[in-house]
């Protein structure tokens, strides 16, 4: 017959008590990695992409759509913003991208843009890619922003903009 945790406590037995399971946090660094590890298996797969630089997806206004970022791509275009010299987001009036330079019509973060810019809806670049296509990369993405300890995906302005702040 076993002992019951009263007499146990009494007979001076150690009763093992279970951890809480933990989420294991991610390190800035091992994040970006992943999230360019990401970018770099996506551009891997075949997909009929012609991206001729329109920006024309780049004008949220136009569109209807803005891309939505999750807190490691949000992390990798803060810091490639950076690196332009830049240290806030201009304000766009037009409804344009934050990205998109005023002067040249180019994007300054464009080998870091978000997954969403990358699978875009443009049709002159062959149109959207099928989710079911790139489902796997998402759940990568997300598994990143949950190690971050991030809350899901983010409107790219306010993404980028918190993103800026911890940098």
């Amino acid at each position: 017959m076993g002992l019951g945790v009263g007499s146990c406590r009494r007979a001076g037995c150690v009763i093992p008590v279970p951890m809480k399971k933990q989420k294991r946090k991610t390190s800035s660094s091992s994040a970006l990695e992943e999230v360019r590890s990401v970018y770099k298996d996506l551009a891997s797969r075949p997909a009929e992409r012609n991206c001729t630089l329109l920006t024309e997806c780049c004008q949220f206004k136009l569109t209807g759509r803005t891309p939505h970022l999750t807190k490691g791509e949000a992390m990798l275009a803060a810091q490639a913003f950076r690196a332009t010299g830049r240290k806030q987001l201009p304000e766009s009036r037009d409804g344009s991208c934050p990205m998109l330079d005023s002067k040249t019509g180019r994007c300054l973060i464009y080998d870091s843009r978000p997954f969403g810019c990358r699978t875009h809806f443009c049709r002159a670049a062959g149109g959207p890619q099928e989710r079911r296509d790139v489902i796997d990369l998402i759940r990568r993405l997300e598994a990143v922003d949950a190690g971050l300890g991030g809350d899901g995906p983010h409107p790219i302005q306010s993404a980028i903009q918190s993103a800026l702040k911890t940098l």
